[in-house]
């Protein structure tokens, strides 16, 4: 896995911001954005699945004047009305507490593309990375396990799988987790973009949530999931079964606790190298 110093921050180019709208519902404990932007150079050219680096001046930390963060392409390539490269990206408006002095710390770039209004620019860089592809055999079923702003690719590689490859056969099923169901993007009363798609036949999108949010529990996993424990075991045991995970890092251990449940540790440990060896289990985690 690259760390973000990796990422080159050249060749740079700005992007002009179109829309901005809040996804999360009134009342949610945290803020996330959706930011749609045109790029400026005709010349940007991004793939379903790749992410964009976000360019921001601010206060140096850690010897860095510049901060560089990405953003995963949240819907499918396209041009927008003057013929400019358009991107979608989610933003969850970001803070954190110091270790050692207990001091809260604005998170430099997620407020900062939260706060842009129609008409603003932004320095981006990329395109980066292709982490989730679509197979080419159509009866392949895809497992997409989302945290939070991990729906961001989720929803562009739906959207492309029913409107641009159409007559998909394979299982497609969506396991969402947030902390409240106020947090859930793309899923709520505000946004449900996936209704587009509940009358697929080979489309299913179920939610974890957190049992007692106002105690900071756990999303339950293994409660979303109860019900359809065969259907995921059995999609998880088949050679043409693809697994894609995207959200923050923490989701991994969450995940291997619950399939480590599911088959036993060793067998599960065993069983997803394997999966990760054949490509068949990526993740997209920050």
């Amino acid at each position: 896995m690259m760390r973000l110093q990796d990422y080159p921050t050249e060749p740079r180019y700005t992007a002009t911001v179109l829309s901005t709208e809040a996804l999360t519902e009134d009342g949610a404990d945290v803020e996330v954005r959706e930011l749609v932007m045109a790029v400026d150079e005709h010349d940007f050219n991004f793939e379903i699945g790749q992410s964009i680096g976000v360019l921001v001046e601010g206060a140096e930390e850690f010897g860095h004047p510049i901060h560089h963060r990405l953003y995963t392409v949240a819907d499918l390539p396209s041009p927008s009305q003057d013929g400019r490269p358009e991107i979608t990206i989610v933003v969850r408006r970001c803070s954190y507490l110091d270790d050692y002095s207990g001091e809260e710390y604005v998170g430099v770039n997620s407020n900062y593309l939260c706060d842009r209004k129609t008409g603003d620019r932004v320095t981006i860089t990329g395109p980066f990375g292709m982490p989730f592809k679509v197979p080419d055999d159509r009866t392949a079923n895809l497992l997409l396990i989302g945290l939070g702003t991990g729906i961001a690719p989720f929803r562009a590689l739906v959207k492309h799988i029913y409107r641009d490859v159409r007559d998909w056969q394979g299982k497609v099923r969506l396991l969402y987790g947030a902390h409240t169901g106020l947090e859930l993007l793309y899923m709520n009363d505000r946004r449900d973009d996936f209704s587009n798609y509940y009358d697929e036949e080979t489309f299913e999108a179920f939610k974890a949530l957190s049992p007692r949010p106002n105690w900071a529990d756990p999303i339950a996993w293994d409660y979303a999931i109860e019900d359809r424990i065969g259907e995921i075991r059995d999609m998880l045991d088949d050679d043409h079964t693809y697994v894609y995970v995207a959200g923050q890092r923490r989701i991994r251990d969450e995940l291997d606790r619950l399939f480590g449940d599911l088959y036993g540790k060793a067998v599960w440990e065993e069983k997803k190298a394997a999966l990760r060896n054949e490509g068949r289990w990526v993740e997209l985690l920050y």
